[in-house]
């Protein structure tokens, strides 16, 4: 019964009568799918805030609470919500900076635009990771002082905040012009050196996975180091110290940069690592000269990573589509094309190339009826989903390649109701154009009665607003509470039936 009165919860057409009576019995799981509603009312909301913290917090993101609506005593984590969103009253920040319970300190020094005062007594607090959260999130001026601070957490954090400015992540980087950290979450609860069990059978314990200390505070200083090569404010001259470092992971990171530099990139081009070499090709920083000679790497993924290049030479991506699998997928440098060179790809000789461009879903009506028209299966597959395809072409491609391209097919967002019966009705069933179909806003009631045979179509069939209501409500009490969910949430299921449900 739970999941009916779920699905009622979210029901779009749920008289306003039974929301309240719904508000009135719910239990946590009932007031998340309330609080996920469209429509609800102020003081419905109002209402299911009082009764549960969770839903307050999401009904505060939300924009359905207000400052007015909100008790930072009782209410702490709605409060803490608004805080969030710039909606909640400065003097609640000063409550709750010095709440007992740490977790929501650290959620207080996560919101932005706290009160001077605020931040300053955050930054001292007696928790470390109250310190770190503020530092990941605070402004640049005391994102600079906390990159001074003696424990490594909190330096860890101030190298992924963004705004830290250039010459203070620099330092963080390098070391240059600070003091060495004197503690990190390891030393401070482990006798030195100790290397945490990825495999750490202790409930309470809180170190991350493979965190190691020796006196240097190893595995924290390499973090530090890898956020700082992921923020971008990070100068890339900073950083190019790692293009030949011994850690794979900081390498990666460096190989991903938008700022690398072509001498960097060089190096990382003949990186052991083929997992860097696969960054470095779909970073947009590498030249047409460096991806020709990655375009023979014999890794599989550095090839397909110079695929999903946004610049990638055309007469490269050429040749990588015969020995790459991309499939169906709308690469980047494909969705760039001119309209010449769209159709220079759509007449290739290789079914793979325009396979690629037929991933388009904004293609001229004449080549888009061409690839319709194409020989090749995956090019069938790669457009059966274009708009704009009549039915004919469409009923041609399933007399073509039958169940192959079925549910492609069945997805097409023209495809007609007639079309849909018939492809639901295929024996032997094609399962996932069944799935298709019953998702379809088209999809009929005869198509949707096929579907319901379907195991993992039938959710979605039973949540379709086309299916007779007597069928729905039969499906209220299907065995799989994923049906029976959908069909409590079907705008067609009677009002009278929705009243009979709610307590």
């Amino acid at each position: 019964m739970k999941h009916v009165l779920c699905g009622l919860a979210v029901n779009p057409a749920l008289p306003c009568e039974l929301i309240g009576r719904l508000i009135a019995v719910a239990d946590p799981d009932i007031a998340d799918a309330l609080a996920d509603r469209a429509g609800l009312s102020h003081d419905q909301a109002v209402d299911l805030a009082a009764r549960f913290q969770d839903s307050a917090v999401r009904l505060a993101y939300e924009g359905l609470l207000t400052a007015a609506d909100v008790d930072p005593v009782t209410q702490p984590q709605a409060a803490l919500a608004l805080l969030d969103e710039h909606s909640g009253d400065p003097e609640w920040a000063r409550l709750l900076a010095r709440d007992a319970d740490v977790e929501r300190r650290a959620k207080l020094a996560a919101c932005p635009g706290l009160p001077d005062d605020v931040r300053e007594t955050l930054a001292v607090d007696s928790d470390i990771r109250v310190v770190a959260e503020l530092a990941s999130r605070t402004t640049a001026e005391l994102a600079a002082r906390l990159a001074r601070h003696p424990h490594t957490e909190v330096r860890r954090a101030v190298a992924a905040n963004e705004v830290t400015p250039p010459e203070v992540l620099a330092m963080l980087v390098t070391g240059e012009g600070l003091q060495p950290a004197e503690r990190c979450l390891v030393c401070d609860s482990e006798e030195t050196p100790y290397t945490h069990d990825r495999q750490c059978p202790r409930l309470d314990c809180e170190l991350r996975a493979g965190a190691a200390c020796d006196g240097s505070h190893e595995s924290t200083v390499h973090e530090t180091a890898e956020l700082a090569l992921r923020n971008p404010a990070t100068p890339v001259e900073a950083v190019l110290r790692f293009a030949e470092h011994p850690s794979v992971l900081l390498r990666l990171q460096l190989a991903a940069r938008p700022d690398l530099p072509p001498e960097a990139a060089a190096r990382l081009a003949v990186d052991p690592a083929p997992g860097v070499r696969a960054d470095l090709a779909e970073n947009p920083a590498i030249g047409d000269t460096l991806m020709r000679a990655l375009a023979a790497d014999r890794d599989h993924d550095v090839r397909r990573g110079l695929a999903h290049h946004p610049r990638v030479p055309l007469d490269v991506l050429s040749r990588l589509a015969a020995t790459v699998r991309i499939g169906p997928t709308l690469l980047p440098r494909i969705a760039a094309a001119t309209p010449a060179e769209v159709a220079e790809l759509s007449a290739s000789s290789d079914p793979k190339v325009r396979m690629l461009v037929a991933a388009r879903r904004d293609l001229p009506a004449a080549i888009r009826d061409a690839l319709a028209a194409d020989p090749d299966v995956k090019v069938i597959k790669s457009i059966a989903r274009h708009p704009g395809l009549s039915e004919t072409r469409l009923r041609a491609m399933v007399e073509r390649h039958g169940v192959r391209v079925a549910a492609g097919v069945a997805a097409n967002p023209d495809a007609p109701a007639a079309l849909l019966e018939d492809l639901a009705r295929q024996v032997p069933p094609a399962r996932k154009a069944l799935r298709e179909v019953a998702r379809h806003p088209r999809a009929t009631g005869p198509a949707l009665l096929a579907c319901l045979a379907d195991a993992q179509a039938r959710p979605a069939a039973a949540g379709h607003p086309a299916l007779p209501p007597p069928v729905i409500v039969g499906l209220l009490a299907d065995d799989d509470w994923r049906v029976a969910q959908a069909a409590a949430a079907n705008p067609s299921l009677p009002a009278a039936v929705m009243a009979d449900l709610v307590p």
